[in-house]
């Protein structure tokens, strides 16, 4: 499925292009947006298509409804949450997280409300987040009996360590202020201005160099595990190859001649 301008559904996810954004909502508010196989394939389904789509400049990723943006893992069926397919050498979710992380393409969380579990990882899988003030957030996999084993992977870059242990270990919830607080978060608004605020990130977005942004979100994910000899060797052989891109060229002539540039994309 391909996402065009206006609704396209697929029940528990759905993806709407807005603009130059492509916004992708999980869709089960009764269920506090959990997740089940459904929605992971939903949300990859959105994030291929905007990728496969040139006008798509960034992804926003949301819950339908005020009170959740997703819950984690539905466990009303306990055996589906946990089953595993021993054949299949990847999981769903953790495929879900590596597309994430290969794509070339900002994303946004909306976080409307309850980030729980796997939520967590949805959260951290994206670039940038703004949550409402009440929403709240949490590891709470101990409680039933597991651990927040794949949202390690990516939660571990992004907050501090000891707060993750707490996080962890505990299993207890915490506020939005304290998810800014450590790093979760870009920004906490009233949630009568959650909308507005993601508008105006998105603006802040789409104006810049699509093609810097491609490049410098690809170079990101390759240095994150080099050594600084090995990012340095490598970013500078980046920086000379994003001067040759015609976006570059495109902006330092729009530098010269005082006006806004008009970006190739290319």
């Amino acid at each position: 499925m391909k996402a065009t301008d206006g609704v396209t559904s697929g029940d528990s996810v759905l993806l709407d292009k807005r603009g130059q954004a492509l916004w992708i909502t999980i869709n089960r508010p009764d269920k506090r947006n959990a997740m089940n196989g459904e929605v992971i394939a939903g949300i990859a389904r959105g994030y291929r298509a905007a990728h496969d789509d040139a006008e798509v400049r960034v992804i926003v990723l949301t819950g339908a409804g005020d009170k959740a943006f997703c819950a984690g893992a539905d466990l009303q069926n306990t055996g589906a949450a946990f089953a595993a397919d021993f054949s299949k050498p990847n999981a769903d979710f953790a495929d879900l997280l590596r597309l994430s992380q290969a794509s070339t393409k900002p994303a946004i969380a909306r976080v409307n409300g309850t980030c729980m579990a796997g939520g967590m990882g949805l959260l951290c899988m994206t670039d940038l987040a703004v949550a409402a003030e009440q929403a709240v957030f949490g590891l709470p996999e101990v409680k039933v009996g597991v651990f927040p084993m794949q949202v390690l992977s990516l939660l571990h870059s992004t907050a501090p360590r000891r707060l993750i242990n707490e996080w962890c270990i505990t299993g207890e919830p915490f506020d939005a202020r304290a998810a800014q607080a450590a790093g979760l978060l870009n920004h906490v608004v009233p949630v009568a201005e959650l909308d507005a605020k993601i508008d105006w990130l998105i603006a802040r977005i789409v104006d810049k160099s699509p093609t810097a942004i491609r490049r410098g979100k690809y170079a990101m994910r390759a240095i994150a595990s080099m050594s600084f000899d090995e990012s340095i060797a490598y970013t500078e052989s980046q920086i000379a190859l994003l001067a040759m891109t015609e976006d570059a060229k495109e902006g330092l002539k729009a530098f010269a001649e005082k006006r806004k540039p008009v970006w190739p994309g290319k």
